[in-house]
């Protein structure tokens, strides 16, 4: 077929382009029963569909044409499956047959069997001379600085400015030295993400079909009564899943789980201050839907638009990509490639349901098995006319436990409160209120900072909270490293662990970053931790770089219904560092706690106050996530994770030495110590 007239404006074939229309999901849904019963309809029965359906004739015959074809192409896929699964079958018995090849017994002199594999053996001990002589290079370098003399010839030096820290981890005191950059360490880098396929026009029916399933199964799930919900600990409502499997399990197949399958299911209900609209199209945004929840999304993408009904508002069906991640590194981030469907189910009424997609499709792609998998869930939003919504959220998924969960966290994700619903309820209605405050915020003067200074104020904290939770990411995108020294193999710590990553994006310091993290327990709870790491007059107490030295808050945007959910401006009361200042953000809900800060200079801060846009001013945020422990007895807990991103060299292309993890080390141990003193919960043992 020739397509070159699809180029040229005005042609027939541009103005049939022009005109093609996409299904909606319901007809697609009666064509597919229809297709079921009957594959080869006469005319009387397409004449009787189009008339059901609203479409031409023309259109019922060449869609079943069309299915047709796609059928015989699946079954012709199916196949090739199936032979696909034989080679691979036959290449894995060939691998094992190689491997007891390996382990045979020379009848001669009774050694290991000499062959192919000298080779590999060879490679091998090029690679240790390789690492040996990286080593030697390594220590020769640390020792030159004692003897006075090189050992072996050192790279240039690049000292670290005292601009370069204080713009990472405060600048309240004298600057932390971090040595010599030096290529040494391999920790490094980002690994290269890619997002799974978009859809296929023989996939397309399958998916709409899939979509429409989940719909109605959702909607039940969110309207069903207590035959289906459990009320849990703290009075959250779980799904039996008995129950679940009794009622909603397809005719013939059977509700048998593996081992490491672990289901989680749960349901709330709030009233939050936005528009069931706004929300609407929060949430079929990819990129809004990231910026929305920050502390549960660290990546979103849209991946297909299926049906585009956006402009009209009454139904749209998308393809997503997302990651959730609990702010820790020690917590495996959990990856959907989902459908995302959305109808107006009456007036003022919208569902949102979502559902992973096939998990052949998948393979069939050659993306790894998926270990997590969202059943039909999503929310409820019915517009209140106040300018509030209520929202009823379902979350429903399953989990392969293929991957150690650190003890820390072991309780908060296996009761599903890590990623339930009451979780993403709570982060929503922080979100709308932070919103609220942003589209008119607070009119209290602050330090006679004009409007426009205030919504500028909020931009730039809300980017820093956003950087600052996507740096904490368990992704297999980071890099992270466990480092030995305070906290390693303590029953209430979880280890330090290092990530370095080159910066160039406009938003942070240009360079190598160092970020590290890591996560406590203490015996105290969420709300007095948040308490004390957020007040400036308490700051001293375990900001190490602070050396002492008193906090004054200069200024002060509220932005929530709690009280401690604010951004300030804070500065050091100490005459060398008259120069910086430290923007904060503390916020809180009923999930949890976040405090991130970031410094600033003067004339940052002076575009900041003056309503000028702040996306050019560079950010290196730390912080600290308290969340609840999860445990079920009556102690209260909290796990605490302490995050710093330190600049060590302007230079992109260092490496990281030593000494600077060393140092970062140092300065996570001596922060965790000085604040389970001064909240009197005893030194780690």
């Amino acid at each position: 077929m020739d397509f070159g007239d699809d180029l040229v404006p005005g042609s027939d074939a541009h103005r049939r382009k022009k005109r093609y229309h996409r299904h909606t999901p319901r007809q697609i849904q009666q064509l597919e029963a229809m297709f079921k019963e009957c594959p080869h309809p006469d005319e009387n029965q397409r004449l009787h569909l189009s008339r059901e359906l609203g479409l031409e004739p023309r259109q019922i015959k060449f869609w079943f044409q069309n299915r047709r074809t796609q059928m015989k192409a699946q079954h012709e896929r199916a196949d090739n499956c199936f032979l696909r699964a034989e080679n691979d079958k036959i290449r894995c018995e060939n691998i094992a047959m190689r491997e007891a090849l390996k382990n045979v017994i020379c009848p001669t002199c009774g050694g290991p069997h000499s062959g192919a594999d000298d080779y590999f053996d060879e490679h091998k001990l090029r690679m240790e001379n390789a690492h040996l002589k990286e080593e030697l290079d390594r220590v020769s370098s640390l020792t030159s600085k004692y003897l006075g003399r090189p050992i072996t010839q050192l790279p240039s030096m690049q000292p670290l400015s005292m601009s370069s820290l204080e713009l990472s981890v405060g600048g309240l005191g004298s600057p932390v030295a971090l040595g010599p950059v030096l290529d040494l360490d391999p920790l490094g880098g980002s690994s290269p993400f890619q997002l799974p396929a978009p859809v296929s026009e023989m996939e397309r029916p399958m998916m709409a079909e899939m979509a429409t399933r989940a719909m109605d199964e959702f909607i039940r799930l969110a309207q069903a009564g207590e035959h289906l919900w459990v009320k849990a600990a703290g009075g959250r409502e779980v799904l039996n899943v008995d129950t679940y499997d009794s009622i909603f399990a397809k005719p013939g197949s059977s509700s048998f789980r593996g081992p490491d399958v672990h289901v989680e299911g749960s349901r709330d209900s709030c009233l939050v201050l936005t528009s069931a609209i706004a929300l609407v199209d929060t949430f079929m945004d990819s990129s809004k839907w990231t910026e929305f929840f920050p502390t549960i999304v660290t990546r979103a993408r849209t991946i297909d638009v299926l049906v585009n009904g956006m402009a009209g508002r009454s139904e749209s069906l998308v393809l997503m990509y997302e990651e959730l991640h609990v702010m820790s590194p020690v917590v495996p981030t959990r990856e959907f490639c989902f459908l995302r469907y959305c109808r107006l189910i009456e007036q003022g009424l919208w569902a949102i349901a979502d559902v992973s997609v096939d998990l052949q499709r998948d393979a069939r792609y050659g993306a790894p098995p998926a270990r997590s998998r969202r059943l039909p869930s999503g929310c409820l939003i019915a517009d209140m006319s106040n300018g509030y919504s209520k929202v009823t959220w379902v979350e429903h998924m399953e989990t392969e436990d293929k991957t150690a969960i650190n003890q820390l966290y072991r309780d908060l994700v296996l009761s599903g409160a890590a990623f339930g619903a009451h979780r993403w309820l709570a982060a929503l209605q922080r979100a709308c209120e932070r919103h609220a405050c942003l589209v008119t915020p607070p009119h209290r003067d602050i330090a006679g900072v004009t409007l426009e200074g205030k919504r500028s104020m909020m931009r730039l904290s809300q980017r820093m909270v956003g950087s600052f939770c996507a740096s904490l990411s368990a992704s297999q995108q980071h890099r992270w490293t466990t480092l030995s020294g305070p906290g390693a193999g303590v029953d209430d710590a979880a280890g330090v662990r290092v990530m370095v990553h080159r910066s160039t994006d406009p938003g942070q310091p240009s360079g190598v970053v160092l970020s590290a993290a890591t996560s406590i327990w203490l015996p105290v709870s969420c709300d007095r931790v948040f308490a004390f790491v957020r007040d400036e007059n308490t700051r001293s107490q375990w900001d190490v770089l602070s050396h002492g030295n008193p906090v004054q808050e200069v200024s002060r945007i509220p932005n929530g219904s709690h009280p401690g959910n604010s951004i300030s401006l804070l500065r050091g009361l100490n005459a060398s560092q008259n120069s910086m200042l430290i923007l904060q953000e503390s916020c809180a809900d009923a999930s949890g706690s976040l405090v991130v800060y970031a410094p600033i200079d003067l004339p940052a801060a002076n575009v900041v106050m003056s309503g000028e846009d702040p996306s050019a001013i560079p950010l290196l945020p730390s912080g600290f996530t308290i969340l609840p422990d999860g445990r079920a007895s009556s102690s209260t807990g909290s796990v605490v994770t302490v995050a710093f991103q330190i600049l060590v060299s302007s230079l992109p292309s260092s490496r990281l030495n030593a000494e600077s993890v060393a140092t970062v080390n140092s300065l996570i141990g001596t922060t965790v110590e000085q604040i389970k003193a001064a909240l009197n919960c005893g030194s780690s043992h």
